[in-house]
């Protein structure tokens, strides 16, 4: 009889839980997306290009079901991939590059669960988009 009773306990308090700012989305845009816009706000967009240079140990943020983005100095270098749908911050990603230096279109991510260990599914890159504000152009 004390297992249901905490059981329903339990379940009353998760949909008590406060809900963050983060949790509200205005209508048809998704959370991910309203997180990027945020991220972005009061930044210009520039020239797509296939590969980035990176640089130590920076690195990739997962926006899920949206974008990696890559921050290098005052640039915020997005990557909406041609699969935004496995983009999952709950997966590690496994980057194969062809260059040490750079991270480019056509290298190879591979996500692996967190907690088992298995493969999940595969991200593929497309250009990177490069966000300055405004006086940081070029």
């Amino acid at each position: 009889m004390l297992k249901p009773v905490i059981a329903a306990t339990a379940a009353l308090t998760l949909f008590a839980a406060p809900v963050s700012a983060d949790d509200h989305a205005a209508p048809g845009i998704t959370k991910g997306e309203a997180k990027l816009a945020k991220l972005l706000e009061g930044r210009v967009a520039g020239e797509p290009e296939r590969c980035i240079r990176t640089i130590g140990s920076r690195t990739l943020r997962q926006i899920d079901g949206t974008a990696l983005v890559y921050k290098a100095g005052d640039t915020l270098w997005v990557n909406r991939t041609r699969t935004p749908d496995q983009i999952d911050s709950d997966e590690i990603m496994v980057i194969k590059r062809f260059d040490a230096s750079n991270l480019c279109r056509t290298d190879q991510i591979t996500l692996i669960d967190r907690f088992g260990g298995y493969f999940t599914g595969v991200i593929f890159l497309d250009d990177f988009v490069p966000y300055r504000t405004p006086d940081n152009q070029g």
